[in-house]
């Protein structure tokens, strides 16, 4: 398995071309899915685990996760100029795009079948989002106390509808009590 060190740097223009296409394209959510394929399955610049940590800093860090994950993804392909270029790409496509649409809209809504293309496009959203935590609970809960914590985590917001930050808050330093003691005990 090759390290970061290991692997050639990926050319700044590669990074923009994904990052805007990925951004330009992506409709109805689902952008780190996307992320997930382009980045880790497709052309492997980053393993699972790497992504599924910047994953998991990108979302107690304020501001989109979207967003924070062009900076991490960028950040760890080619330092703060790949950060700056991957924000930059996925933010650029949307921008322009959402002025024009936004022009077009009043119109767009009157075509028939219009809202039946969104809720496609929606539900097409929500098959890439759960595909990702799919991926994400395979890599994350291959021993027991992290899937309860997964579980409970799913039972509290998921069913329940707690809040999340008082369930973070709570579940957040007993999980990282449990894998202290799981790396402590490991040595």
């Amino acid at each position: 398995m090759t390290t970061k060190t290991d692997r050639p740097k990926v050319p700044l223009h590669q990074i923009f071309q994904v990052f805007f296409t990925i951004g330009a394209f992506s409709f109805g959510g689902g952008l780190i899915g996307w992320m997930h394929r382009e980045i880790v399955t497709k052309r492997e610049w980053l393993r699972d685990e790497q992504f599924l940590s910047g994953l998991a800093l990108g979302q107690v860090l304020p501001g989109a996760n979207v967003s924070n994950m062009a900076v991490y993804i960028g950040q760890q392909l080619r330092g703060w100029v790949g950060a700056c270029v991957a924000l930059l790409a996925v933010l650029t496509g949307p921008f322009f795009l959402v002025i024009g649409l936004a022009s077009v809209y009043d119109d767009a809504i009157r075509i028939p079948g219009f809202h039946a293309a969104m809720d496609g496009i929606a539900a097409a959203a929500v098959g890439i989002v759960m595909r990702l935590g799919w991926v994400g609970a395979r890599h994350s809960c291959r021993h027991f106390p992290q899937a309860m914590i997964a579980f409970a985590v799913f039972i509290a917001i998921g069913l329940m509808q707690w809040p999340l930050v008082p369930v973070v808050l709570v579940i957040g330093p007993i999980s990282i009590a449990i894998a202290w003691m799981q790396v402590r005990h490991a040595r």
